[in-house]
């Protein structure tokens, strides 16, 4: 179960905004956490805790295909993004990674800015702990819970070497 606050943006959330292209010169989580979110939201690096959690609304990481992005989000301390869609190279991205991300836009529209939000990745509950209301979401087959709790797609694939 992951529960925190929340950090909520618009549409077209893309990566150069997520992650300026004047930080890329390092792959250090800790580095590009500093910098996560700082073109859209000064304030985000000041303001986020670990569990809290991005809601945004379409298109949420649209641009270039930088794995950067979901690394940022994920070291900040953000445990999971909901928005209506992503950008399709930001969710295998995201998936590769290990940030949990979740397509449901009636949660997106029932979810404000500083909710607190629990989601049940094994179930695909969102729930808005602030208001009482419940959304569902598609959960995430086995595989690819597996795949997030591991920490992303190396870790995946180590660990079956490795059986």
């Amino acid at each position: 179960m992951l529960k925190g606050k929340v950090h909520k943006y618009g549409s077209n959330v893309d990566t150069d905004v997520i992650i300026p292209a004047r930080y890329l010169n390092t792959t250090d989580p800790a580095e590009l956490a500093s910098h996560c979110m700082e073109d859209i939201d000064a304030d985000f690096v000041k303001t986020v805790e670990p569990g809290d959690i991005i809601v945004a609304e379409d298109n949420f990481g649209c641009g270039s295909s930088r794995e950067h992005a979901p690394i940022a989000i994920k070291a900040s301390g953000i445990s999971c993004v909901v928005a209506n869609t992503f950008a399709r190279i930001f969710y295998r991205n995201s998936l590769n990674t290990g940030l949990p991300i979740l397509e449901c836009p009636e949660a997106v529209a029932g979810i404000g800015r500083g909710d607190t939000v629990e989601v049940d990745l094994g179930t695909g509950k969102i729930t808005n702990v602030t208001t009482g209301a419940s959304f569902q979401a598609k959960p995430f087959p086995p595989f690819m819970r597996e795949l997030i709790e591991v920490g992303g797609l190396v870790n995946y694939a180590k660990a079956k070497v490795g059986e």
